[in-house]
């Protein structure tokens, strides 16, 4: 088994960048969801309130993040920590401490998206020190976890076989089939068989060098419904309403992929083409 795709998404809810390398970090691949978009009370932002988030593109520089919109000139984010404002965000129940990367950031995220119910928009930083731990009843007993302004873990694994069966579901139905991205995963492996990563309880590299752990099934929201690039819905519900038909949990609900953390190999790197063993839980 390999690793097909490696993704990244800086600022969590924008645009995503697909990777041939990258540093594995506790909180997952390294600069994944290191910014945020949250309103005037620090609750974050994401496509489930502003699906146009989507057509915002996202890039690494030496030496910044850049935004990027068809409307506006880009906006450059030194990737430096400076001197910046703290504020406390909120992710779900989540309190974090952030920073607040200003007012030049606040200006172009209103002149791109607007407003949201009447709140400005602004862009965080999460914290260096921070430290937001992952939901341990999730965890194997003495494992310790955490992330950064995802939705819950720092990583997220899926095979291509899944998507290759929930494309096909689609296809029965005379829809459109639709590209891993509507998934947003970190990992992607070229294991054929839909939804065996549901069974696994390790991934890891073939030479040892960095191990993962597979501890949750992905509960799917609207935001599978949002073209990645348009940031349009083009058929209102789907693929959700699709996958919640295909019941791959026998529970109430779309699920797709599993959620993951890092048990060894910070530091480690992976890319495209690795090879990768996978154990299945007992």
């Amino acid at each position: 088994m390999k690793i097909t795709q490696l993704n990244i998404y800086p600022v969590k809810s924008l645009g995503g960048i697909a990777l041939d390398t990258a540093e594995l970090t506790a909180e997952g691949l390294a600069w994944d969801r290191r910014w945020m978009v949250v309103d005037d009370v620090g609750r974050f932002v994401t496509q489930r309130q502003l699906p146009t988030m989507a057509r915002i593109r996202v890039h690494l520089e030496a030496d910044a993040l850049v935004l990027s919109h068809p409307e506006v000139a880009p906006l450059r984010v030194p990737l430096a920590v400076g001197a910046l404002p703290r504020i406390p965000v909120y992710v779900w129940e989540d309190r974090c401490e952030a920073l607040d990367e200003g007012v030049e950031a606040r200006d172009w995220l209103s002149d791109v998206l607007g407003d949201w119910r009447g709140s400005g928009l602004r862009l965080v930083r999460f914290a260096p020190e921070q430290r937001r731990a992952v939901e341990p009843h999730y965890l194997a007993p003495g494992e310790r976890a955490h992330t950064g302004f995802a939705d819950g873990y720092p990583l997220l694994v899926v095979s291509e076989g899944s998507l290759d069966e929930m494309n096909r579901r689609l296809a029965a139905k005379g829809l459109d089939p639709v590209p891993m991205s509507r998934f947003r995963p970190s990992l992607v492996v070229d294991h054929a068989t839909p939804f065996a990563e549901d069974g696994w309880d390790t991934l890891a590299a073939a030479d040892g060098a960095w191990r993962l752990g597979l501890r949750k099934p992905c509960q799917r929201c609207k935001i599978t419904t949002v073209d990645q690039h348009s940031g349009e819905i083009a058929v209102p519900g789907e693929p959700l309403r699709t996958l919640v038909e295909m019941n791959t949990r026998a529970a109430p609900g779309g699920y797709f992929g599993q959620n993951a953390i890092v048990l060894e190999g910070e530091g480690a790197r992976l890319s495209v083409g690795d090879d990768i063993t996978m154990r299945t839980r007992s």
